[in-house]
């Protein structure tokens, strides 16, 4: 007769041994679901079916840990967001575009301390060389092309094309600076660069990336869209909260050019992606390196921008990162690269802040390594002018009124009216209600971000000066 007690500790051996596994995983689940529990109340407030919202990816040691979508990818149809959803990510785009420079450049077809107008000779010379280096940094000192747009009453849902901005900048005749003297960030430069894509390498940049880095990484679902009418499969529609706080805007651009912006991707094919900054698979080591070194000014001063990245840290850990915001989208694509771990959050919202979101998401996951929050170098990138505020200059009701009348922009094509009414200083212009000027200093008023310096001639008002932010000294003159 078998032992019954020793089959008995046998038995429950056995059963311990087939259960552990069973209960480490149950265990792991566990912890799981109560890590994704918190992520998910981070976009509890989109996660309706009313509502926009983002897409979410975490990705760790080469695949993706956790996906998911937030609220609607399109409100008419009642399709909800996913993983697979089609983003327009703006400019978390420019990396990809630094990366077609810099194959050209591996290619030995040019390189980054070329002057530009060796490929964009319609381009003004301003007696400075302006490299492509300077382009790709934020250093050359050429004004943005889409805060002159706004200040010419242009909309992002207005069709533009390559050639319409071209004909822009080639209307510039000042910089914002000497190109390295100063960083300030430009859309013109990337735009730039993808014209000079297309010209060194005959193919334009939408169809140079897909040959040689969204096919080879099987980045299906990605594209630089260059056509307007485009039919994109499994797109979110953009969308923006209408004016009055009830309902949702449709909130789409019709821009055709690209290099600054206008790539559309999913969280799943941006996982593929990250995943290149640790293979270089496309570029290869040398290359990826290269693009993650920062700028440096003619004064040696470090930034932290490199080619298409940010370069910095987030509560004392290494990231790589860069954000996008265009009409009614928002992106965020935050690197930890010691730690081989990303966020990548895609948004289908205006006034959503991804960054910020990525962020909370990473100190779910890392919030053990990082430093104390108060620590913290959280410096929001803003889009602040540095305009001066109301000053103590306060005009009489004739003086408003040798500042009223006409005035003309050649670089822009376009016209500006100022009138005195109520005794205010009233700004008209394409597009925008009129608006209050508010006096600062003797001949300088502000509104909206934006500083109005007049100039004088003879002591008479000659015209004045515009400074908004990415686009400084641009002339206006009196209408003759």
């Amino acid at each position: 007769m078998r032992n019954q007690s020793g089959v008995l500790a046998a038995a429950a051996t056995w059963t311990l041994l087939a259960w552990a596994p069973a209960m480490a995983q149950r265990m792991a689940t566990d912890a799981d679901t109560t890590v994704r529990a918190r992520v998910d109340r981070i976009f509890a407030q989109w996660d309706r079916t009313d509502s926009p919202g983002c897409a979410l990816g975490v990705y760790h040691d080469g695949g993706i840990e956790y996906s998911r979508g937030y609220g609607m990818a399109n409100l008419e149809l009642g399709i909800a967001l996913s993983p697979q959803s089609v983003f327009d990510i703006g400019s978390t785009s420019k990396q990809f575009t630094a990366m077609s420079v810099m194959l050209l450049a591996r290619d030995g077809k040019l390189s980054l301390d070329d002057d530009i107008r060796k490929y964009i000779p319609e381009l003004p010379d301003y007696a400075k060389t302006i490299t492509i280096r300077h382009i790709l940094t934020h250093t050359s000192g050429i004004r943005d092309y889409l805060t002159l747009w706004a200040l010419a009453g242009v909309d992002d849902a207005d069709l533009t094309t390559d050639q319409d901005a071209l004909d822009l900048l080639s209307r510039q005749r000042e910089l914002n600076f000497a190109p390295g003297e100063q960083w300030l960030y430009s859309n013109s430069g990337f735009f730039l660069a993808s014209i000079i894509v297309k010209r060194v390498s005959g193919k334009t940049l939408a169809q140079f990336a897909a040959e040689r880095i969204f096919a080879p990484l099987g980045m299906t679902h990605t594209r630089f869209n260059d056509d307007h009418m485009a039919v994109v499969l499994n797109r979110a529609t953009g969308y923006a909260p209408r004016e009055t706080g009830a309902g949702w805007a449709t909130a789409m651009s019709n821009f055709e050019q690209t290099g600054d912006g206008a790539v559309q991707t999913s969280i799943e094919d941006m996982q593929r992606w990250d995943e290149n900054f640790y293979t270089g698979k496309v570029g290869g080591a040398e290359t990826i390196a290269a693009m993650q070194k920062t700028a440096t000014l003619n004064d040696g001063k470090k930034q932290t921008y490199a080619l298409g990245l940010m370069v910095d840290s987030y509560r004392g850990l290494h990231t790589v990162s860069h954000g996008g915001a265009w009409a009614g989208y928002r992106a965020e694509l935050l690197r930890f690269p010691e730690q081989h771990f990303s966020v990548a959050c895609l948004c289908n919202l205006a006034r959503t802040n991804p960054s910020q979101l990525a962020r909370r998401v990473a100190e779910v996951y890392l919030g053990d390594r990082m430093t104390p929050a108060a620590d913290a170098n959280i410096v929001a990138a803003g889009r602040g002018t540095g305009a001066a505020t109301a000053g103590s200059w306060a005009p009489t009701s004739s003086e408003l009124a040798g500042y009223a009348g006409t005035y003309e922009s050649p670089e822009l094509e376009t016209t500006y009216r100022l009138t005195v009414d109520s005794g205010k200083l009233m700004l008209h212009r394409r597009r925008s209600e009129p608006v209050a000027l508010t006096p600062t200093a003797t001949d300088t008023f502000t509104a909206e971000g934006i500083s109005y310096r007049f100039v004088r001639e003879k002591g008479r008002v000659a015209g004045f000066l515009v400074d908004a932010g990415r686009t400084k000294n641009l002339r206006f003159n009196v209408a003759k």
